[in-house]
């Protein structure tokens, strides 16, 4: 079992906020405002009191071929369905708008809300709301509802289901028009007494190329995951396949769990994808895929994350980065990427890369884990404090872990790659982190993987793998000389800072423990770990001195409590 890091820069750097094309075609700054609010417009709903599923007359329409709803849709079908459409020319979804919804700016699109009342009644706890065509979102997303048994039933737009607005007050549109995705709601078990009779939670979003995103119980949607991501990072550019279609399943009568299948399709590659989808404190997906390569994709990311990180405890993290001019003490959805490999829990190892903004280049980092147990953007920050934020919360979004299935599959030979993109501007969504297979896919070779999503909040989680390792909950650096004020400062030299938390640490003094530190390049200098009676942790302070003369690129850093050879956290690998 390792854990390695190969860190490498690219050289290429996006003009544009990390996301789908049909982003880049509006302001930048507009973007994050508008899927903040699109995503939390109706955040809890009251539903109407019946039982059964809405009627044929919410049912009606479909915007693919008809042998499409003359049998149940199952993930089988769905497969064979997508290696039909792999194997024939790709044709993108519908982009084409009515005048008066391309015209629309952030406030017209922000205007159209959903009627809560024609909400789609899913079993007994669950329920769907649409999102309407417009601004950013321009695609057209195919919706059916797939009983318990017989053939799937497509759902029609109609513009009654929508309030438009007063810009759009009084006009319809065809129903032809169809939908831009949709969120699921929940009516979760501890939902408080003075919430009304019936209400539902949102927890899950559909929307835009194949983004989703997930919340638990209690928490603020932050970080998105995606069904695939395709030459992130290349001199090639970025591909975004979308999800051009979903299938809703009806659960069965109590069922905790949803299921939806989704149909992807992109330039490179069509797919077929199985959620089974599980709210709560910790909200889970399952999630199984088939996918079928057009044409040879060298860079394939499976399990992909995208988050938002402009500067956290670190600063912005880079070497010579300017500071940010805020009142907040932090602002991201994420801090940083952990990676766990490892069979068992006795020979789990994790690695904790903090994230980093302010770069020149986009850079790419990788990490090989064999065996691969699990990685994620996590938020390890949950004090309110650290960010003052009273709006985005973001102490409260979550993080998320992927899981491998066990049996290894798609997940055996590769590494987790992360990709940080420089940014000057809370909107963007600059972090991605996916697991890039060794192995090109190829035409005619179908790619089959299955993984689970969990949110995490506050750690220890069930979801990453149990293990005897402390967490880094805090990485700091700052002027290595910092007690000779007569003297300026070096300010090459860095102090490191690094603290520690977990059951098995010693809760006292101990001079057993050490700290074992490395440097890619220069050299670390009288390394001490010590016991923090105020927070019941441990720290570690290193010195950084770089070589002469200093070349371009990061420097890797890297720390880890031990005790003799036997290793008491998780490895910190950081960058400077």
């Amino acid at each position: 079992m390792t854990v390695d890091t190969d860190m490498r820069g690219e050289d290429t750097e996006p003009t544009q906020p990390h996301g789908p094309p049909d982003a880049e075609r509006i302001d930048p700054p507009s973007r994050r405002r508008v899927l903040r609010t699109v995503l939390t417009a109706a955040a809890g709903t009251v539903l109407p009191s019946a039982a059964e599923l809405n009627g044929s007359r919410t049912w009606a329409g479909s915007a693919l071929p008809p042998q499409a709803q003359a049998d149940a849709m199952t993930f089988e079908t769905l497969s064979a369905r997508a290696a039909r459409l792999a194997a024939a020319p790709y044709v993108g979804p519908t982009e084409d708008l009515p005048t008066a919804l391309a015209a629309l700016d952030y406030d017209g699109y922000r205007a159209i809300t959903f009627r809560p009342a024609e909400s789609l009644r899913l079993g007994d706890t669950f329920s769907a709301q649409l999102f309407h065509r417009g601004f950013l979102q321009r695609k057209r997303v195919a919706l059916y509802l797939q009983p318990r048994s017989g053939p799937a039933r497509p759902v029609a737009y109609e513009s009654r289901l929508f309030n438009l607005g007063t810009r759009l007050a009084g006009q319809t549109f065809t129903p032809d028009l169809g939908f831009a995705g949709f969120r699921l709601h929940h009516a979760f078990p501890d939902t408080p007494a003075w919430r009304p009779k019936g209400f539902q939670e949102e927890f899950l979003v559909f929307l835009g190329a194949s983004y989703f995103r997930l919340r638990a119980a209690n928490q603020e949607y932050g970080l998105s995951a995606r069904g695939l991501a395709i030459g992130t990072g290349s001199a090639e550019g970025e591909e975004f396949p979308d999800f051009v279609a979903h299938w809703i399943c009806e659960p069965e009568p109590g069922a905790r769990s949803l299921t939806v299948l989704s149909l992807l399709d992109g330039p490179s590659v069509a797919g077929a994808y199985r959620f089974v989808i599980t709210p709560g404190d910790a909200a889970r997906i399952a999630v199984t895929a088939e996918l079928h390569p057009r044409r040879s994709i060298a860079k394939l990311g499976l399990a992909p994350l995208t988050s938002m990180f402009l500067y956290g405890e670190n600063g912005p993290g880079a070497r010579d980065a300017k500071p940010f001019d805020d009142f907040r003490p932090q602002v991201h959805d994420s801090d940083g990427l952990c990676v766990a490999a490892g069979g068992d829990p006795a020979g789990i190892d994790r690695v904790w890369r903090p994230l980093v903004n302010g770069r020149g280049q986009p850079q790419v980092s990788a990490f090989a884990a064999r065996p691969l147990a699990g990685f994620g953007l996590l938020q390890r920050e949950r004090d309110f404090s650290a960010y003052l934020d009273v709006e985005a919360r973001q102490e409260a979004r979550p993080g998320l872990w992927v899981a491998p299935d066990p049996a290894g599959g798609a997940f055996a030979e590769g590494a987790v790659q992360l990709y940080e993109i420089p940014s000057a501007e809370e909107y963007m969504d600059n972090i991605v982190a996916a697991f890039v297979p060794a192995a090109p896919a190829q035409p005619g070779s179908p790619l089959r993987l299955a993984y689970g999503l969990t949110t995490v909040g506050a750690e220890p989680v069930a979801a990453i793998p149990e293990s005897a390792l402390a967490r880094v909950t805090a990485t700091r650096f700052g002027a290595a000389e910092r007690l000779r004020p007569m003297k300026p400062p070096d300010p090459r030299r860095r102090l490191c800072v690094i603290d520690f938390a977990g059951p098995s640490l010693p809760q006292g003094p101990d001079d057993a423990v050490a700290a074992a530190v490395s440097a890619s390049a220069g050299t670390m200098h009288e390394p001490v770990a010590n016991f923090v009676p105020q927070t019941g942790g441990w720290r570690i302070y290193v010195e950084w001195r770089p070589p002469q003369p200093m070349a371009p690129g990061d420097v890797v850093l890297r720390a880890q409590l031990v005790r003799g050879a036997t290793p008491l956290s998780e490895t910190w690998d950081a960058v400077v």
